[in-house]
């Protein structure tokens, strides 16, 4: 059995690849149509014109919905390994849960709502995914350093924390940069503005914007990688029961999935 078909681990390495391929896809686009710029421009503005942003949305799409199902996936499995009386482990993966809802919802806004077409929806959509999005993967930071060392090891911990640190400076950095940026071309539509010359005003600033976003972007998926020993261990059935011998009887099937761990998370894995 190879790697991803066991357990439930495709759905973080799914989420990954998917996202992954999402972003490169639609800047190879963008780029070999000269719809933007070669050197680093927004994640966005590589699914703003036609054709790439088609498929740009349809595959952001995808990846919400991805988004979504991995992080219920993974509030069932905490809430499972968790004891009872541990309620504070309980209350963080309850709002782990409810800000993982969150962000990927606002990945299905960044690609319904282009940027330059409604400019605030889009705003909403993107710190919905990046800003409640570093808030779900320091709760999940958390939980992994209240859950060592009967559930999970040190390093598992140790690199949550890292990619957590690596979010932070990323967005950290492309505020600062985009503050200056706009502040220096105050009353220009920077928005709609996807092509920059090195002498423009403001480049210096946009360039930093950009890596930092592209460094956010990926920050944020690589998280998911985190989940992939983890989700091996889950193992999903479904039973269905005959409660009838006559299919037009006024009982119906009945189907009952079950949800377990197979063994405990592996102590030190990733």
């Amino acid at each position: 059995m190879w790697w991803f078909q066991q357990g439930l681990c495709a759905l973080p390495a799914g989420l990954v690849v998917w996202s992954s391929s999402t972003f490169i896809f639609a800047y190879v686009t963008a780029v070999v149509l000269q719809h933007v710029d070669p050197l680093v421009p927004y994640i966005s503005d590589t699914g703003t014109v036609p054709p790439e942003r088609c498929v740009f949305g349809l595959m952001l799409n995808i990846s919400s919905f991805l988004g979504v199902a991995t992080v219920f996936v993974r509030y069932k499995q905490v809430q499972a390994l968790v004891g009872l009386e541990d309620s504070g482990s309980h209350r963080l993966n309850a709002a782990g849960l409810v800000l993982g809802f969150l962000s990927s919802f606002g990945m299905c806004i960044v690609a319904n709502f282009q940027k330059t077409v409604i400019v605030y929806m889009h705003m909403v959509g993107a710190v919905l995914t990046f800003g409640v999005g570093a808030l779900y993967i320091l709760v999940q930071t958390l939980l992994s350093h209240r859950m060592q060392p009967h559930v999970h090891g040190k390093p598992v911990f140790w690199a949550r924390l890292a990619i957590g640190l690596w979010t932070s400076c990323s967005m950290l950095s492309m505020l600062v940069s985009s503050t200056i940026m706009y502040r220096s071309l105050s009353g220009e539509d920077v928005a709609r503005k996807l092509h920059w010359l090195p002498g423009d005003t403001g480049y210096t600033a946009h360039l930093i914007s950009t890596i930092s976003e592209w460094s956010l972007a990926f920050s944020f998926i690589s998280f998911f990688l985190t989940y992939i020993r983890d989700f091996q261990k889950i193992n999903l059935q479904a039973e269905a029961m005959l409660q009838s011998s006559h299919l037009y009887d006024s009982s119906h099937y009945s189907v009952h999935v079950h949800q377990g761990e197979r063994s405990p998370l592996l102590a030190g894995s990733i």
